[in-house]
């Protein structure tokens, strides 16, 4: 009997214990801490700045090539080397020019001489028909000739010039003050001119004036102007940070994958040097900056509750009217926690946000907001205003 009283006994502990954890609670509000993920406004510095990657270049590059065909006979410079306007660079062979300049003086000095005989020759005609011994036609057959030769003499002297200025274009000098950065060619190669101008050597004229090419997004491009001040890095030096500025905004948009960007160019100062064309550098353009304003996580922004039904709206008055936007402002809306502990609940407020630095944003309207007040940024229980079990079997929490 006694063994019979414990296991009814154990058998009823168990079922009010199930009863216990599977009926369903009563209906009763969480609190808001609960439901959403709550930040305090604040008050502190903003500055705005568009990032973009680019790629350090110097200012003016030219690149030297060859108008004529031939074999590279010497090469006098290498990379890295400081060259003076006019200075020789490399020689081609000008053999096969020096060559068709000897055939057409030769060719020249013919015709000259072809040219004296027909000069006496029309000198007797003339002179015999003069006389009534040759008709005018021979006369005419004459000067024709002469003529020929005249002109075949002034084709030929074009032709002589035209190949002492190929024989000059055999020296290949720097027509700039710099500095070579790049050379393609060694001695023995050939270089062919006949369908493109081959590029030789690449010379700076002055690494200490650089430039940054980069390309921005056209959602940023439009805060940008010119004067603008950056700041940049690049991997090989570490943390230290170099000044810029927006020198130009190229209007020739790039467009891959459906994405546009524009190509704005940043001046920079490299004076100690240590700034190599080709370095990738990260830029933040400063666009704006302010000392202390309310600001608000940009998360807070993009917050959308579940059940926006359920959310009361504070109503706009007459100083937020369209035309009484400051400069910059744009229309927004916080989730704000307004009432008292025990009371609170979640209010959509309609403000003007400022600038933002990609992770804060300025708010304008400091009557409706101040420092302390917290604003949702995320929905941890979603929709719904209570925790009610409306059926669905959970453990009870001691």
């Amino acid at each position: 009997m006694r063994r019979f009283l414990l296991i009814a006994a154990a058998f009823a502990l168990i079922a009010a214990a199930g009863w216990w954890l599977l009926t369903p609670e009563p209906d009763r509000p969480v609190p808001l801490a609960q439901r959403y993920r709550l930040v305090e406004v604040g008050r502190g510095p903003l500055e705005q700045t568009v990032s973009a990657s680019g790629t350090l270049n110097p200012v003016t590059i030219v690149n030297i090539g060859t108008q004529i065909s031939g074999t590279i006979r010497s090469v006098n410079t290498d990379f890295n080397q400081v060259v003076a306007k006019g200075q020789l660079l490399a020689r081609i062979d000008p053999s096969l020019i020096e060559a068709q300049i000897a055939q057409l003086e030769a060719n020249l000095n013919e015709v000259q001489t072809q040219l004296r005989l027909a000069r006496r020759k029309l000198a007797r005609t003339e002179d015999l028909v003069g006389k009534g011994f040759v008709s005018s036609a021979q006369l005419d057959d004459d000067r024709q000739a002469l003529e020929s030769l005249a002109a075949r003499i002034r084709s030929i002297e074009a032709q002589v010039d035209r190949e002492r200025t190929n024989l000059g274009y055999t020296e290949i000098r720097s027509p700039i003050d710099g500095i070579v950065i790049a050379r393609s060619v060694d001695v023995g190669q050939t270089v062919a001119a006949s369908f493109q101008t081959p590029t030789l050597f690449m010379i700076a004229r002055d690494l200490r004036d650089m430039q940054i090419d980069t390309n921005v997004a056209e959602a940023d491009v439009g805060v940008l102007r010119e004067g603008q001040p950056a700041s940049f890095r690049v991997d090989a030096l570490g943390e230290r940070t170099f000044k810029a500025s927006v020198r130009q905004i190229r209007l020739n948009p790039k467009i891959e994958q459906n994405v546009v960007t524009y190509n704005v160019v940043l001046a920079t100062r490299n004076d100690d040097g240590k700034l190599l064309p080709g370095m990738t550098a990260a830029v933040r353009i400063h666009v704006a900056g302010k000392g202390e304003v309310l600001r608000v996580p940009n998360l807070a922004l993009r917050f959308r509750p579940s059940d926006p039904q359920s959310i009361r709206s504070l109503a706009r008055d007459a100083s937020g009217a369209a035309g009484d936007l400051p400069a910059g402002g744009r229309r927004a809306v916080l989730h704000v926690v307004a009432g008292e502990e025990g009371g609170e609940e979640l209010v959509r407020v309609p403000v003007t946000a400022g600038i933002s630095d990609g992770t804060m944003t300025e708010i304008f309207d400091e009557g409706r907001l101040k420092p302390g007040d917290r604003v949702a940024v995320a929905e941890l229980i979603r929709g719904g205003g209570s925790q009610g079990r409306g059926g669905s079997f959970r453990l009870r929490l001691f």
